[in-house]
């Protein structure tokens, strides 16, 4: 009857949460929170809940995105709320619109990185990100279920720079922060590749493992840049108006 997409996110020490952890979370969440889910047909059904790019475990995320699928229609606004409440603190819903459009996956095809280097100069990383910005090709290794592969790291950044600390917030320990951009390709690069790739033509290393959030997924705007909200479409679509269309006249006999 109704599909609901919603943005969640991932904060603090949940950012080590699984996604499998998380899925088991929201599920205890729907039946708190008295969702009329539709279930999947078979032997075991199971809540029709689609997940989309979900962001590796140990990262932070600003926009998580799912949909649900419902028997009853419900206020997107006041089922949020309700979800919200009955989640744990850190990961939080923070953004529910109802599906108008289709093809939500096919809008995450960038994302807005993060990366909080501890114990790093800002001038050491700023000549890392000049030397990897530089490069036509990057190559860094991963290891996978099928062994050791190697790709190039380079072609899928958009964007890579340095950004400062926020003036109100010293700190004794210097901290470079890196703002990536990255298109969603096969296989996907990460910001663990980035960071690889950033030792590997500069040997920048971080004395303590990065701390990592996503800050945006989104469609990728080629003209001016930017990651767009994947859901803006099916807010748009809500507010466009609808356009009557007039009985036809019925015709008295002559």
């Amino acid at each position: 009857m109704q599909r609901i997409r919603l943005r969640y996110t991932k904060r603090g020490r949940l950012r080590f949460t699984s996604h499998r952890d998380f899925q088991r979370a929201f599920e205890r969440a729907l039946r708190r929170a008295e969702v009329p889910m539709a279930y999947s047909a078979g032997f075991t059904p199971h809540p029709k809940v689609s997940y989309a790019n979900a962001a590796p475990t140990g990262t932070g995320s600003e926009a998580e995105y799912l949909e649900i699928a419902l028997t009853a229609a419900r206020d997107p606004e006041k089922l949020r709320i309700l979800l919200d409440e009955s989640l744990p603190a850190g990961l939080d819903v923070v953004d529910a619109v109802e599906a108008r459009t289709s093809g939500l996956a096919d809008r995450l095809t960038a994302s807005v990185w993060e990366l909080r280097l501890a114990g790093v100069d800002p001038a050491d990383a700023d000549r890392a990100v000049d030397a990897f910005n530089e490069a036509d090709t990057v190559e860094v290794q991963r290891m996978t279920k099928n062994g050791v592969r190697t790709f190039d790291a380079r072609a899928a950044v958009v964007q890579l720079e340095t950004h400062s600390e926020p003036a109100d917030r010293p700190t004794d320990q210097p901290c470079a922060i890196l703002r990536l951009v990255v298109r969603h390709v096969t296989p996907a690069v990460r910001p663990d590749d980035v960071l690889s790739g950033l030792r590997a033509v500069a040997d920048l290393a971080p004395p303590v493992p990065a701390a990592v959030t996503r800050l945006a997924q989104g469609l990728f705007d080629e003209e001016t840049g930017t990651v767009t909200d994947p859901l803006a479409p099916d807010r748009e679509a809500a507010q466009a108006p609808t356009t009557a269309v007039p009985a036809a006249a019925a015709k008295a006999p002559a």
